[in-house]
């Protein structure tokens, strides 16, 4: 069974644009090799501000499971990580199940 991963990453008030460039240039790239089934990255406009959220699919709950596993072993994800950890305030994730007429299933 198709799932979707949605993080939401709020940052610190003004830290919006830093985690942004920081996922830019180096953290999406390590998320995606190891992740794959990238969706989107997004930030909002409305709502809940200063708000990154991003979208990942994975075949199963398993998957999802061994892939988070796998990216949090990497010495290059946990430096990243480090970097980022002081703009965000708190996380929210989700996991998504797709109806029979989703798009994405």
């Amino acid at each position: 069974m198709v799932i979707i991963e949605q993080r939401d990453y709020h940052v610190h008030t003004g830290q919006l644009p830093e985690l942004v460039r920081l996922y830019a240039e180096e953290g999406i790239l390590i998320q995606q090799e190891v992740l794959g089934g990238f969706i989107g990255a997004f930030t909002t406009e409305i709502g809940a501000l200063s708000t990154y959220t991003s979208m990942w699919r994975y075949d199963s709950f398993g998957e999802r499971e061994e892939r988070r596993a796998a990216l949090q072993a990497r010495d290059d994800w946990q430096a990243f990580a480090g970097r980022i950890q002081p703009l965000i305030h708190t996380q929210q994730n989700r996991i998504l199940t797709p109806t029979s007429f989703s798009a994405l299933r």
